[in-house]
């Protein structure tokens, strides 16, 4: 594909674009006068947030709407027993009021319930904490962890994942490794993760399940691998359970029946899990998440953290030290918003499942528009189970590597980010269904159908 270049402010920033764009819904001169004014050097390496600015500009300089599957924001509704509980406790007057750093009694005991009810893992409510959202559970369990042994100092990143944790290690100037799982499933697993932690210097091992972005879940035989190899090398499981049970071929919906949300909770004791409020409850805005941490792991003495942060416990110093420097807690009112919905969930008063299902909908009907027009599901399956339907799906284009294929896009008026900047090594995108309404699909299909057209003569 031919590269133009343009200069500006005294900076050359390059735009790969082939040239039958004449027809394309959006005028090329105005994107690129837009990207130019971000100072993008290259669109199709572009970050989420520089994605939704580029977009952003593009839709307030004209009445053109895109279809935006750039950004992992819920788009339905918030859950109204959350939004109900949270009035009451500011009609309480606890806005007035710190919370404990370590969280709220009864948010605590029904986030142990919960993780009783839909996991069958028993968690006590001392190490069920609140976090100012999973992003930062996960950063102060990267500080922490980084510190429980001076010989380790390297976090594993099984890939593809959610960009920002990467971006969490540079702010921390802490070092990673990655690998992308797309070739190592089943028992290719264990050899691939072993090569790593036999080195020494693994602290910890981070995942998301169901997976941001490709929607794999590792299954029982997989998660069983990674918990014995992190008990064998004594490092932490990081498990994102950011999309809770929303693999929707099963029905994880029932407090304490079968089946049960797969976790490697069931097969270490070293494990923190992050339940988020964002998807499942649709209460992002709130950033209000739960870090469980194993009552082994919370009560576990490490000399090097106890040297390095003046505490006591793994437990202790993840709340007392930095929970309580990184914020002194969290939203008082939002806790009780979290405690409403959990309770409302382990009493059987409130179906979360069902409440996003629509999601999965949502990616069924699409992926088939895409597929339709010449496009390709890049992780496509479970082994030898088709992945299910939910909040993302990958797909590519023959001819194009991802970054191409996400500023091409921007043209007709549909935005994404490439895989490769969630550590993927496969060529595609990443889109996301929560913004992407029903009534939008007839515009969709008619956008994809004109990309086809305009590109297929160049399909390898």
């Amino acid at each position: 594909m031919p590269v133009i270049s343009f200069e500006v402010a005294g900076d050359r920033f390059l735009h790969n674009q082939v040239s039958n764009m004449d027809n394309s819904p959006l005028g090329k001169a105005l994107v690129n006068e837009k990207i130019k004014q971000l100072r993008i050097s290259d669109v199709g390496k572009a970050s989420i947030r520089e994605i939704v600015a580029l977009v952003n500009l593009v839709e307030e300089a004209t009445d053109f709407k895109y279809i935006r599957m750039e950004m992992g924001v819920p788009g339905l509704p918030p859950t109204k027993v959350g939004v109900e509980a949270e009035k009451a406790a500011l009609d309480r007057g606890v806005a007035a009021i710190y919370p404990m750093v370590d969280g709220i009694k009864p948010l605590k005991e029904e986030a142990s319930k919960f993780i009783h009810n839909f996991l069958n893992v028993e968690v006590a409510p001392a190490g069920c904490i609140p976090t100012t959202g999973s992003m930062q559970g996960t950063y102060a369990a990267f500080l922490a962890a980084g510190h429980v042994d001076k010989k380790k100092d390297t976090v594993l990143f099984i890939d593809p994942g959610f960009p920002v944790q990467k971006q969490q290690m540079m702010v921390l100037g802490q070092k990673y490794e990655t690998f992308d799982v797309f070739n190592y499933r089943g028992e290719k697993l264990r050899e691939k993760l072993e090569s790593y932690l036999s080195k020494g210097n693994i602290n910890s091992v981070i995942y998301s399940n169901p997976n941001n972005p490709a929607w794999i879940c590792f299954n029982e035989p997989e998660l069983q691998i990674i918990g014995e190899l992190a008990t064998k090398y004594d490092v932490i499981v990081m498990e994102d359970l950011a999309y809770f049970g929303m693999d929707f071929r099963q029905d994880f919906s029932k407090a304490g029946v079968p089946p049960f949300q797969p976790s490697v909770a069931h097969y270490t004791n070293n494990y923190i899990l992050f339940i988020s409020s964002s998807k499942i409850f649709s209460y992002a805005g709130q950033r209000i998440g739960i870090m469980a941490i194993s009552d082994q792991l919370f009560n576990r003495d490490y000399p090097d953290l106890q040297e390095r942060f003046k505490g006591t416990t793994f437990g202790a110093t993840v709340t007392l030290r930095l929970l309580y420097s990184l914020s002194s807690g969290t939203s008082h009112s939002a806790q009780w918003a979290l405690a409403g919905m959990l309770k409302a969930v382990n009493d059987g008063a409130l179906n979360f499942v069902n409440e996003v299902k629509e999601y999965g909908e949502r990616a069924h009907k699409m992926k088939a528009l895409f597929v339709q027009n010449g496009f390709k599901i890049v992780y496509q399956k479970d082994l030898e189970v088709p992945i299910a339907d939910g909040f993302y799906f990958t797909v590519g284009y023959p001819g194009m590597t991802g970054n191409e294929l996400v500023a091409n896009l921007l043209y007709y008026g549909i935005s994404a980010i490439a895989l490769d900047n969630t550590g993927s090594e496969e060529e595609g995108i990443r889109a996301c269904v929560s913004f992407v309404k029903k009534d939008q699909f007839s515009e969709l299909e008619k956008r994809l159908k004109l990309f086809d057209e305009n590109f297929s003569t160049q399909k390898k």
